[in-house]
């Protein structure tokens, strides 16, 4: 099919292309930039307050009891940093996926675009 027979379509086509290109990159460095944020400013942005349940140990002695164990202040100290960290680099992942695809879209339609504008 010959794109030229339909220019409006083509155009319409193209700068849509390169307009969720570019959204995706500017959602990736959004993200990029909250999370550098978060990281270094607002360092309990992402802190999660949830409590680790007690855990279970059996009484000696009697084969039936179950007594339970509070977590210690380490232990919740050592998870709230492994939950933030988790998260950081979730979004970071997330962030840089945005702006690995969005570029190279935005990119090629807008050479495109360049390329028919000279051609007119």
């Amino acid at each position: 099919m010959n794109m030229n027979k339909y220019p409006l379509i083509r155009k319409i086509y193209l700068y849509s292309l390169a307009l969720i290109g570019l959204i995706l990159v500017v959602i990736g460095g959004v993200r990029l930039v909250s999370l550098g944020l978060k990281t270094y400013i607002f360092t309990k942005a992402d802190i999660y307050y949830s409590y680790p349940s007690a855990r279970p140990v059996k009484v000696a002695g009697d084969k039936t009891a179950t007594e339970f164990i509070e977590p210690t202040k380490e232990e919740l100290d050592e998870f709230n940093k492994n939950q933030a960290s988790s998260n950081r680099q979730r979004e970071a992942a997330e962030s840089i996926a945005f702006m690995v695809v969005g570029l190279p879209l935005y990119l090629y339609h807008w050479t495109v675009i360049k390329k028919d504008r000279k051609e007119e």
